[in-house]
């Protein structure tokens, strides 16, 4: 998340008059794209080509900046807005992860300012009209585990840079509308017969519009019924779906090297270890096995 640099010297030089006029402004990106701007502010500011709205309700607590890279957390808490946050967005997860620049500034001179923190939101909760997130600086990455995973099914994600499958191949990918919903996770479609049943099965399912608009669900079974499609998601999506609804349905993977080159035709970019030797092998007593070639097992 990019933004300009202020005039740090001016600004260090207005807080040493000691009679300062200072504000917090924050910018908060979703991983929609939609960018919002707050200040504790009584009055609007605007830099960098953006306008931080005040009397939104959002406050923070005060920073606490570390050096190395221990993680910069701090909070942030605000009222429930239908113009700003809304409960509604809090609960389909939209702000979930967004990225967040955190500014002091002197509110009459917006250009003399400095960037105080930078990262994303962390847990969110809401109560009472009332929402309160975490803060997480930018080494809150270093606590994620990294490395490869030696198991029999692939360890990649359909369609990622490890995998390197196009989703957007003709036959792998489908736009359809909602035609019935029972239980708010099993969907009912029309007219998408082409695909084998099954086809979607451990795909994902993006709502392209109406109140769950960018929202994905997984997709847990895919079955033909009655000549219609009878989809059904693993979990409730955090918004309303409703027939007349406009998603898109991802072909599904379940790791398999089978399918991986029966399905896809991708089995050089497999990334699992089919012929690692199994939980009986680890354990057998040598005297129990007749070949002792040295050789496969298999």
């Amino acid at each position: 998340m990019s933004g300009g640099v202020g005039d740090v010297a001016a600004l260090d030089a207005h807080l040493a008059t000691g009679a300062t006029g200072v504000a917090r402004c924050w910018k908060v990106v979703r991983a929609d794209g939609i960018t919002l701007g707050f200040t504790d502010h009584d009055r609007d500011l605007g830099f960098d080509d953006m306008t931080f709205r005040a009397q939104t309700g959002l406050t923070a607590s005060a920073l606490m900046q570390t050096t190395g890279l221990s993680v910069d957390n701090t909070e942030a808490v605000g009222a429930l807005s239908d113009a700003a946050i809304t409960e509604e967005d809090i609960m389909a997860g939209r702000f979930d992860g967004a990225a967040v620049e955190a500014w002091l500034v002197q509110w009459d001179a917006p250009e003399n300012r400095v960037l105080q923190f930078r990262g994303s939101f962390g847990e969110l909760t809401r109560a009472n009209g009332a929402f309160s997130v975490e803060l997480r600086g930018l080494a809150e990455a270093m606590n994620v585990p990294t490395g490869r995973v030696y198991q029999r099914n692939c360890s990649a994600v359909l369609g990622d840079g490890a995998c390197r499958f196009d989703l957007a191949t003709v036959g792998y990918v489908t736009e359809a509308v909602i035609a019935d919903i029972d239980d708010a996770r099993v969907l009912w479609f029309d007219g998408i017969d082409p695909f084998e049943p099954r086809w979607f099965e451990r795909g994902r399912m993006d709502v392209l519009d109406g109140a769950a608009q960018g929202l994905t669900g997984a997709i847990k079974i895919d079955r033909v019924e009655d000549a219609r499609r009878r989809v059904e998601l693993w979990d409730r999506l955090r918004a309303e779906v409703r027939r007349g609804d406009r998603v898109r349905l991802t072909a599904g993977c379940d790791k398999r090297m089978e399918t991986c080159r029966l399905k896809f035709a991708n089995l050089l970019n497999f990334r699992g270890f089919p012929d690692i030797p199994g939980d009986d092998w680890v354990v057998a007593h040598p005297s129990r096995v007749s070949a002792r070639s040295g050789g496969s097992r298999r």
